[in-house]
């Protein structure tokens, strides 16, 4: 069943309003970087590296920045390993996977609609 804005403003009345913190939430997970981050950790656990190549065009200091936010948001997970070179590996937590189960079906739809959305006459 879909959930309308009035559904969610008769709980919340202030919810995506201006200065709701659902704003900043949204930025943070829907904001090109942040979303493909996400699907890329939706993969599994990932290094630096692997997850810099999954996300092609990302550069080196949006991608820190992207993990940095989304660490201090609960949804991403940054384990180092004290090891020489040093090791580290980023994974989705559990809020993180939450959100990327109801995320993914979105992502999907966008793949399948893409080229045709785009392909429109102007």
């Amino acid at each position: 069943m879909m959930v309308s804005l009035a559904d969610l403003r008769a709980e919340r009345p202030d919810v995506f309003s201006d200065g709701c913190p659902t704003r900043t939430v949204l930025d943070h997970v829907m904001g090109k970087w942040g979303v493909l981050v996400l699907v890329g950790l939706s993969d599994g656990t990932q290094r630096w590296g692997e997850l810099r190549r999954n996300v092609t065009g990302i550069s080196e200091k949006m991608l820190a920045s992207t993990l940095k936010t989304l660490e201090g948001d609960g949804l991403v997970r940054r384990t180092a390993y004290p090891e020489v070179p040093p090791r580290v590996e980023y994974a989705l937590t559990d809020l993180g996977q939450d959100l990327m189960e109801r995320m993914l079906p979105l992502m999907a739809w966008v793949a399948e609609n893409a080229d045709a959305m785009l392909d429109r006459p102007k």
